[in-house]
């Protein structure tokens, strides 16, 4: 028989180095890691007293053992002595027994093992029978010559402590299957030194089995799907997949693995290159020369087209995502294909929001024809889609809401945990857009709280998808706008935990993270830590970036600079139709007016057009902030009569959602308005007003100092000790004015006082 080494260069299959037989034809061999797992079954079997718990933990570390790649001794006895204490003494002793005997002790191993099974059912149908007869089919088939390699190997694998690395030629066995099967090519053994699983070390490569090999692959793409930060690391598991491909370049399998580690690292040309290489496998496997219907290549061709598009869409490639998307329309109408044609659809409107267009008529047709051709999963998403567009219209709540109920449950019905979780990430959103923080933090405890998940293989709870990191996003900026930062920063220590920076959903708290930072920095007056900030933001998203840039600046007093950043970003979010940035952008815009020359008259029809578009959007919370803009500009401009009715209407929207800078704002503006109207009131009136502004900056100061707000815990005494002095206070005046003084000591004039200031 010839070597496996000789096989790889004078094998008839290969083709340019391409071997194109089957490299998994063999299905199993025996190894010295087999035969401890056997003499594991062995003593399993044939020792009948055992505790019931012990016996039930070794029954469920059974599987794993068989289908895993192969272990160290070391490794495998630590395993079982886990699950039994008794039974690793009883394996490692049958196992020394073989190693210090003779080679008629392995061979008497191999005799007696069926008659331990022989009267059992088990034996015959079940997944421990298979594999013990699959052990002693490849073992008897083994020449002497290879048995007694493999008893050197055993020895090796015992008194070492770890498993030898055997030679192909060592290990050159013969197919379990039928005779006239493909024959062993050095290929289908050199596939052994594959990967290696979290529990071998680099030194233990050994040879895996078909099986060995798919359990592998298929457990690292649902970790990456459901569990990423469970998952071999991108760097490590890349490594393991040029092994396979090195001496396998037809496993289809293992190239689409690759394409879905490289799109954890954003590698556009291994995910490019490993996505064509898949579909090219798989037609090459799997094609019988059908160009049409259901089976075949030709099905194979239009999802590699549609996989390509999704690619270019994950990238930003957008022209060269439509021309695939064409193309993959036009393949699938040609085949008649419905349920592709519904995927295209779907891509094909996702495509064009991502653009910026219009797609709420594509999105409409494709959630109807998806009901019709009964593709729930694309219905709904496609509803959800809808709810989003929506929102960002102005739709009212209510609408948006009662379609999110409906395709809850379906959701139910169908049993689509993910698209559940979806929903509730997305009312989380909803309700936080529209001001209703309550009711997004209802939302949020929902998802986070959900106990209905089912648990999926491998130990994995579906906490890491990105619906989850959303909600954790919102829960933490939630927190900080209340000024928990020790609670902000135990949900960042579990996102970082969960969602590690390689993952695809780490920029989501990295983002987050950034924008809770710049705010501290800037409520806490510290500019010269908020600028570093601007940067990372900027690399993560321009948008917000420009926007916390122009904050900068304008706090700096840098106002000419700040008033280029706000047009350049007005432009940019007209064209992406961002109505809730183009919001805020009126409103830093109104405060540079009232910085400059022009004064805050000018400064009243920008708030005005930013107050129609936020109640055009139901958009409370922006609508809230803009009347208080509004009011300030009101209270500049001498009337503080229609100022303080303003701040009254929205007074109690922002208590009960606002943040707490938004609430000391507030307070702080209504007690100004007081004492603006006590300045013009009568000498009985007069009184009365001065104690309700005392008494409404006192609350302010509360919001502020749960903030660590010093510049505006500076403002506030200020004005304390001013209607102390009025109300003839004199200690309180004093406190007041000590605790003003030092403020102002320890902090740098900013230029921007309490008088032109909301």
């Amino acid at each position: 028989m010839a070597s496996v080494h000789e096989s790889l260069y004078f094998n008839p299959m290969m083709t340019n180095g391409v071997v194109h037989a089957n490299v998994f034809s063999i299905k199993d061999w025996v190894t010295p890691y087999k035969i401890a797992v056997l003499s594991l079954l062995y003593e399993m079997s044939t020792t009948k007293p055992m505790a019931l718990l012990d016996r039930r933990r070794l029954n469920k570390l059974i599987l794993p053992i068989q289908q895993g790649p192969d272990l160290t001794l070391e490794q495998f006895l630590k395993i079982v002595e886990e699950c039994c204490l008794r039974m690793v003494n009883a394996v490692k002793l049958r196992l020394f027994l073989m190693a210090d005997g003779e080679l008629q002790d392995m061979e008497h191993f191999f005799t007696m093992l069926p008659n331990a099974f022989s009267d059992s059912e088990a034996f015959k149908t079940s997944v421990v029978g298979l594999f013990m007869r699959q052990m002693l089919l490849a073992y008897n088939k083994l020449s002497f010559s290879q048995v007694y390699k493999l008893y050197k190997s055993l020895q090796q694998y015992c008194r070492r402590g770890n498993q030898p690395e055997l030679s192909a030629e060592d290990m050159e066995l013969t197919s379990n299957e039928d005779p006239s099967a493909d024959r062993i090519d050095k290929d289908e053994l050199d596939t052994a030194s594959l990967h290696q699983s979290e529990l071998r070390s680099d030194e233990t490569r050994g040879p895996l089995s078909q099986k060995q090999a798919e359990y592998f692959l298929a457990r690292q793409a649902y970790l990456l799907k459901n569990d990423e930060n469970k998952a071999m690391s991108p760097a490590k598991l890349q490594d393991e997949l040029n092994n396979i491909l090195k001496f396998n370049p037809d496993f289809a399998e293992a190239h689409y693995l690759s394409y879905l580690n490289s799109m954890r690292v954003q590698d556009i040309y291994i995910s490019t290159h490993s996505l064509l290489h898949y579909f090219d496998r798989l037609i090459l496997s799997g094609g019988e020369g059908k160009s049409n219907g259901d089976e075949g290549y030709g099905r194979s061709l239009r999802y590699a087209v549609l996989n390509l598009a999704t690619l270019h869409c994950r990238f930003g490639h957008y022209q060269q995502a439509d021309l695939a998307l064409q193309e993959s329309i036009r393949i699938a109408q040609e085949a008649n294909d419905h349920v592709c044609l519904q995927h295209c659809l779907s891509w094909l409107y996702t495509l064009e929001q991502m653009k910026g267009s219009d797609s709420v008529v594509l999105t409409e047709d494709s959630v109807k024809i998806a009901a019709h051709f009964c593709l729930p999963y694309l219905a709904s998403l496609g509803i959800q889609s809808l709810v989003q567009q929506g929102a960002k219209q102005g739709m009212p709540a209510n609408k948006l809401l009662d379609a999110l109920r409906g395709t809850d449950i379906m959701h139910w019905k169908q049993s689509l945990s993910e698209l559940i979780e979806i929903s509730l990430a997305q009312t989380t959103s909803i309700w936080r857009m529209y001001g209703k923080s309550t009711m997004a933090r209802q939302q949020a405890q929902l998802l986070l709280n959900m106990n209905s998940l089912e648990p999926v293989n491998f130990g994995v709870q579906q906490n890491n998808t990105e619906a989850f990191a959303v909600t954790l996003c919102h829960l933490a900026e939630l927190h900080a706008e209340q000024g928990l930062y020790a609670v902000v920063s135990d949900i960042m220590k579990h996102l970082k935990q969960q969602f590690p920076p390689h993952t695809q959903h780490a920029k989501l708290w990295m983002l987050c993270d950034l924008k809770i930072q710049f705010e501290k920095a800037m409520n806490d007056g510290k500019y010269h830590l908020a600028d570093p900030h601007v940067t990372a933001i900027s690399a993560l998203n321009s948008t917000e970036g420009l926007y916390r840039k122009a904050q900068l600046l304008k706090a700096l007093n840098q106002t000419t600079k700040a008033s280029k950043i706000l047009k350049q970003l007005q432009q940019r979010c007209e064209k992406s139709k961002n109505t809730e940035m183009i919001i805020r952008m009126m409103l830093a815009s109104a405060e540079l007016h009232w910085d400059s020359a022009t004064g805050f008259a000018t400064a009243v029809p920008l708030l005005l057009q930013a107050l129609a578009l936020s109640r055009q959007h139901n958009l409370q919370s922006l609508t809230s902030e803009t009347l208080l803009h509004l009011a300030f500009t009101q209270l500049m401009l001498g009337i503080p009569e229609q100022a303080l009715v303003l701040v009254q209407d929205v007074l109690e929207s922002v208590l009960a959602h606002g943040s707490l800078i938004d609430k000391g704002r507030a307070l702080l503006l209504a007690a100004r308005c007081h004492m603006a109207l006590a300045g013009a009131a009568a000498q009985e009136h007069r009184l009365t007003a001065v104690e309700l502004a005392v008494h409404t900056l006192d609350e302010a100061a509360v919001y502020f100092s749960q903030l660590d707000c010093k510049e505006r815990m500076r403002d506030i005494h200020y004005l304390q000790a001013r209607l102390h002095h009025s109300l003839g206070n004199i200690s309180q005046r004093n406190k007041c004015a000590m605790l003003f003084r030092l403020l102002d000591q320890e902090l740098p004039s900013s230029g921007m006082t309490v008088v032109n200031r909301l």
